[in-house]
């Protein structure tokens, strides 16, 4: 498979404090990697990192096979002002399109075409009138997630994408993010404290902590004793 990230040896501060070291990983096209750690080891930092949010002490973040940060699908973690976002469930989707006029605030007929393809996908028709501001949680997160999904036809960036949410919607959205990944192949960088959502869905595990404690496939971190710590039945 095509790699179409690759990293290295990358160093990030988070308040003039250093929170990622010497951390190094790729991905190819198609494969569905996720960060796990403690809290504060950097997680989200180097999520946003590679969205290009926060700069880069050292090292290098590399993109080819027609990626760029232009071309990524980014769907970080609410805030409290976010949720309560007055637009319509089709606006907020229809934002996350690239098309040419977006400075101006227009969308392109293929724009329009894509968002409408996105909504079908994560089954959120019947919803696509509604404001989003009155949506439950799980609802908001598919609709972000079909926002991201318009923003990219190569990887998706996604931040805890499963918090606060139920076991069964949990469920859900994994096997959303599944067909994206799978059907359409998306790949797929999640930061996660669900180790064992991780595990299922995942052909890769980055554990971060001091450092890089776990870099390879979920096959080998199963049986690894960071595995067998943290994902043992």
């Amino acid at each position: 498979m095509e790699r179409i990230i690759e990293v290295k040896n990358l160093c990030m501060s988070y308040e003039r404090a250093e929170v990622l070291h010497d951390v190094s990983f790729n991905l190819s096209a198609g494969e569905w990697l996720s960060i796990v750690g403690e809290n504060g080891s950097g997680k989200t930092t180097l999520l946003k990192g590679i969205a290009g949010l926060l700069p880069v002490k050292g090292g290098e973040i590399n993109f080819s096979s027609g990626v760029s940060r232009k071309t990524i699908g980014y769907l970080p973690q609410q805030t409290a002002i976010q949720r309560d976002f007055p637009a319509c469930v089709h606006e907020v989707v229809l934002s996350g399109c690239t098309g040419s006029n977006r400075i101006l605030g227009l969308h392109s007929a293929g724009d329009k075409k894509r968002a409408h393809e996105a909504i079908h996908e994560l089954g959120i028709e019947e919803i696509h009138h509604r404001p989003y501001c009155d949506l439950s949680g799980g609802q908001q997160q598919r609709v972000l997630l079909a926002r991201a999904f318009c923003a990219t036809q190569k990887l998706l960036l996604l931040d805890e994408p499963v918090t606060g949410l139920d076991p069964v919607v949990s469920a859900e959205m994994y096997e959303s993010i599944k067909t994206l990944n799978e059907k359409h192949g998306v790949a797929v960088i999640m930061v996660s404290h669900d180790i064992a959502g991780a595990v299922k869905y995942s052909d890769k595990i980055l554990h971060i902590g001091n450092g890089v404690e776990f870099f390879g496939t979920t096959a080998d971190y199963k049986t690894s004793s960071l595995g067998r710590r943290f994902a043992g039945d």
